[in-house]
């Protein structure tokens, strides 16, 4: 029996559906067809379409696997802590959730062997996110004095390309006092 998307309470309200058994544990589902009314897609149901695709298997075991480490689009570099590890209590967070805590602040943890408190902060010092040699992190006590630190060293680059510029400006107006005298003393 073939049915309309809104009938059956379908997003795609105009597509057409037909139940269709799983493949695999025979439940009947919904299956959208397409112009020859034939099946679109997989004709298995979600839960046998994962537990053939790996997908209820979690971490190493997982079929999508990709090393447990991504870099989000801020520049900071995530890895995976499994739940036996002594780390994995820094996972709870908003920020880093699944079982993936922030490597800068992994590093540091490690460092100190025991695990950062939430409200603390792992700052990189020369600014590059994804830097997380221990010699480029510095500890900070909260985010209060990580938005003032960042802050002042944007101020303080921003002076450097000013004096530079400055510097460069000199150098030129010296030539040219240079040259201005030598010319007046030869019309001399």
């Amino acid at each position: 029996m073939v049915k309309y998307g809104y009938e059956i309470g379908s997003k795609s309200k105009r597509s057409r559906y037909e139940l269709y058994p799983c493949i695999d544990c025979g439940k009947e589902r919904w299956v959208q067809l397409d112009k020859e009314s034939k099946p679109r897609g997989c004709v298995r149901c979600r839960a046998c379409s994962n537990r053939q695709n790996g997908l209820k298997k979690r971490g190493r075991e997982n079929a999508l696997w990709k090393g447990g480490r991504y870099k989000t689009k801020d520049g900071y570099i995530f890895v995976h802590v499994s739940s036996d590890d002594f780390f994995y209590p820094m996972c709870k967070s908003k920020v880093s959730s699944r079982g993936y805590v922030a490597e800068h602040r992994l590093v540091m943890a490690k460092h100190l062997g025991r695990c950062l408190l939430p409200w603390e902060v792992a700052h990189h010092k020369n600014g590059i996110k994804d830097d997380n040699r221990i010699e480029n992190l510095q500890l900070l006590p909260s985010s209060k004095y990580h938005v003032s630190d960042s802050n002042l060293k944007q101020y303080i680059r921003k002076l450097e390309r000013r004096v530079k510029l400055l510097e460069d400006r000199v150098t030129l107006l010296e030539a040219e006092n240079i040259l201005l005298k030598q010319q007046s003393e030869s019309l001399v």
